[in-house]
């Protein structure tokens, strides 16, 4: 499985007067490691964009195990959880210093026109994008 490994420090911004982090910015996180999983296995989204296309999330899921907290360095954990042709899912882990489990999660994604919004085959816009995501999926991910 190929799994992409995103440090990011905590920010004083990202948290509450607990000094806890916010709920929302563990899915900023998300796509930050996102988009470095799309470099690692040698994608760019901004070539993608290029095409006319985008791809929208349209489900997200976190489950919040413990907090991170400001001045913590954590480390998002990302990887292809499922892809069909039509939907790709990312799969998310958020770990402290400490190896401590904090925050897992999915997110669902879509390609669709960037004028219509309506859904395009990845594999005929970006048969690259396709083929490396089919490979992955067959290979166990």
């Amino acid at each position: 499985m190929v799994i992409n490994y995103t440090e990011v420090e905590v920010r004083y911004k990202e948290t509450d007067q607990m000094g806890v982090v916010h709920h929302s910015n563990y899915l900023v996180w998300f796509e930050i490691g996102r988009t470095n999983f799309i470099k690692q296995i040698g994608l760019n989204y901004a070539e993608m964009e290029s095409g006319n296309v985008v791809s929208p999330v349209i489900d997200a899921q976190l489950s919040y195990k413990k907090p991170a907290r400001y001045g913590e360095t954590v480390t998002i954990n990302t990887w292809l959880d499922d892809y069909d042709g039509v939907r790709t899912t990312y799969g998310y882990s958020v770990k402290n210093e400490h190896d401590q489990l904090l925050v897992t999660g999915t997110t669902v994604h879509v390609v669709v026109s960037k004028d219509s919004f309506k859904p395009v085959l990845l594999r005929k816009h970006h048969p690259d994008w396709h083929g490396i995501y089919t490979s992955l999926i067959n290979e166990g991910q």
